[in-house]
């Protein structure tokens, strides 16, 4: 080969006399990847047939419910006296609950009046008016529902989760984007910390820590810091190689380029996990209060259990609107960090005399509500919504469930979708052979990855066959792709939308912050009435539950594109169909595959709300598991459900192949 990289004359001639095939091989690395696993697949499949047949054998699978049992009797026997739990796990106990604790203790001595004009003060003070007065009305809002001392105790518990899991997320993900060797091992860690259901965990953590706050708080932890480590590790990696050249040129330390650079450059994606992780956090209200978590979680899940939407209504509203007020606050909050202080106003309105004016309104406001004898809101100002809406829903059952003329009923729609589109998908994955599945992952992740992408997947839906879970994952699975198909379709169509225009994503925004922290356990109740029980409410419910992150994350990633590209292609007559197509998405496709990720890993953890309403299969067994007490039969189902994720995450996301330097 030249020095220029041009083949000499000969080497062009040898090339050109090559046969067609060869050629096409040689230069299409998939087809030749397809080729190799179809001869592999010829030697191989007729063997395995012989030996096993279609269906997992059970030679090959392992019982583990004996050691597990076992794991989970030391853990009884130990817990008041090995140093594991004395020495370490006990203090970070007591620290939770001390930090929960001083919290509330503080919101309670503050008062109604205190924490109200605090809070409203603090959010005037760092997003402004607007803001102010949301946060002003969400917490009338809350005392006029009755649900004010349910509040503070779900305020403070977030408060103490949502630190902990940002403060978590930031430094895995700045382990992550700093180091590629410690980003691929992190990856595996963070889908298992975000597929693993709350439900799977739960029981071991209560066998730990006990009912209470300390076991509530580790399960929001697990569950809310992927996130903010995924988009922290999105931000850094995705720095601008010229600026960091820049500032390297200008002798900066790695350190110096840490701040000065990298972290200003990701601010947007810090921004957009500190949003996450708090909608995430809320969003495990409920489930926390399953394990001694008091507040507004407890209140929703009494009140299901009675089959009251209009109560649950009353104490979901106010987490909702919690979920506002801390995301608009901290993002502006965020920003103002970011932003050039030197534009924000007169000197008086910077600096401590403003924050000093705010302790001092927040600490009269304070004794005036505690001499008026109401710490509390007052009961007389409360108002019963129960019945109103539960009256609603009953007009919505008898009116939309069936008979609507042209369209059909939602009973006919969930019908539709549970023959036409889950019965297919379910038949046809169980009645695959098991290593006909193997050999189809192998082949989608091998061809958009690299051979390790393709041996992870493998060994993840082989560790399903392992564990004796093979036919109830397939049923999962085939209700995984039909949800995670419709929200992706619909999560990229209103993301596009959203970020073409500024107004309908300033209309769309509440929208989704209802959708993404209304507990699920709340409009599961409706989902079922207008659908009936089975699988088709379970993947109506993912797809509410996963599209708002699809939509955020689209948006953004879109919003991130170059503006001098979007100038260069309109300057030379693109259309905006053609921007879209062919300048945009091409540019944003990290943000898109992030969307696809957190779509997949959404769509199963609501796997286990589906397993109550009719889903049956793994999320069935998680919370029969849970319920019984029997630790192998939840965890095993928990492990396979991560296994699907870590298998659906590598099919999905593309791996780049690591040159050597040796040339081409």
């Amino acid at each position: 080969m030249s020095v220029f990289g041009t083949p000499p004359i000969s080497q062009r001639y040898l090339d050109t006399a090559k046969p067609a095939p060869v050629q096409l091989l040689l230069h299409r690395r998939g087809l030749a990847k397809l080729l190799l696993l179809a001869v592999a697949a010829a030697v191989i499949v007729p063997l395995l047939q012989a030996k096993y047949g279609a269906a997992w054998p059970s030679s090959l699978t392992v019982d583990v419910s004996g050691p597990l049992g076992r794991t989970s009797d030391w853990i009884i026997d130990n817990r008041d006296s090995h140093w594991l739990f004395v020495y370490f796990l006990g203090h970070l106990s007591n620290a939770v609950v001390i930090s929960v604790r001083g919290v509330y203790l503080l919101l309670l001595a503050l008062g109604w009046t205190g924490v109200t004009a605090g809070v409203t003060l603090i959010a005037w003070r760092v997003a402004g008016v607007r803001i102010a007065a949301t946060a002003l009305l969400s917490f009338v809002v809350s005392g006029l529902l009755g649900m004010w001392v349910p509040t503070m105790q779900t305020l403070a518990l977030m408060v103490v989760a949502v630190v902990a899991s940002v403060l978590v997320g930031a430094l895995l993900g700045l382990a992550a984007g700093l180091s590629d060797r410690l980003f691929r091992l992190l990856r595996p860690v963070l889908d298992t910390m975000q597929v693993l259901p709350a439900f799977a965990y739960l029981l071991p953590v209560v066998l730990v820590f006990g009912i209470g706050v300390p076991a509530a708080l580790l399960a929001t932890v697990i569950y809310a810091a992927p996130p903010m480590a995924r988009l922290t590790a999105l931000g850094l990696r995705g720095a601008d190689p010229g600026v960091l050249e820049a500032v390297s040129s200008l002798g900066a330390t790695g350190r110096q380029r840490l701040l000065t650079a990298r972290l200003p450059l990701a601010r947007k994606e810090l921004l957009l996990g500190v949003n996450q992780t708090i909608m995430m956090a809320l969003s495990m209200v409920v489930i926390a209060s399953m394990i001694g978590a008091a507040g507004l979680g407890d209140r929703v899940y009494q009140a299901l259990a009675s089959v009251d939407v209009g109560a649950a209504l009353a104490a979901a509203v106010p987490i909702v609107l919690l979920a506002i007020v801390m995301d608009r606050t901290t993002a502006a909050a965020g920003e103002r960090l970011g932003a050039n202080t030197a534009a924000t106003g007169p000197k008086w309105q910077r600096g401590w005399p403003v924050w000093a004016g705010v302790a001092a309104v927040t600490a009269v406001l304070a004794l005036v509500g505690r001499l008026s004898g109401s710490l509390v809101w007052p009961g007389a100002w409360s108002l019963d919504i129960a019945r109103p809406v539960n009256d609603f829903k009953e007009w919505m059952v008898d009116h939309l469930y069936s008979g609507v003329p042209v369209v059909g009923g939602t009973a006919d729609w969930a019908a539709h979708f549970t023959d036409w589109v889950l019965n297919p998908l379910r038949d046809g994955l169980t009645a695959l052979p098991w290593y006909g599945t193997l050999l189809i992952v192998a082949a989608l992740a091998w061809l958009i990855g690299t051979w390790r992408t393709a041996l992870t997947a493998v060994l993840a839906m082989a560790a399903i066959g392992v564990l004796g879970v093979w036919k109830p994952s397939m049923n999962t699975l085939s209700q995984v792709l039909a949800a995670l198909a419709v929200t992706l379709v619909i999560g990229f169509g209103v993301g596009i939308l959203a970020a073409g225009s500024k107004r309908f994503e300033a209309i769309l925004r509440p929208v989704l912050d209802v959708m993404q922290t209304m507990p699920q356990f709340v409009y599961l109740i409706p989902v079922v009435a207008l659908f009936a029980v089975g699988r088709a409410p379970a993947a109506a419910a993912a797809v509410v539950y996963a599209l708002p992150a699809v939509i955020r994350i689209t948006t953004q990633g879109l919003r991130q594109v170059e503006p001098a590209a979007v100038e260069s292609a309109r300057s030379l007559g693109a259309t905006r169909w053609q921007i879209l197509r062919q300048v945009q998405l091409p540019l944003a496709r990290p943000a898109l595959l992030l969307a696809v990720n957190q779509g997949v890993v959404l769509v199963l953890a609501v796997v286990i709300i589906g397993g109550l309403v009719g889903g049956g299969a793994l999320g069935y067994d998680v919370v029969t598991g849970l319920a019984t007490g029997d630790l192998a039969l939840g965890l095993v189902a928990g492990v396979a459900i991560v296994c699907l994720g870590l298998m659906l995450d590598r099919v999905t996301q593309p791996t780049e192949r690591r040159t050597t330097g040796k040339g081409a």
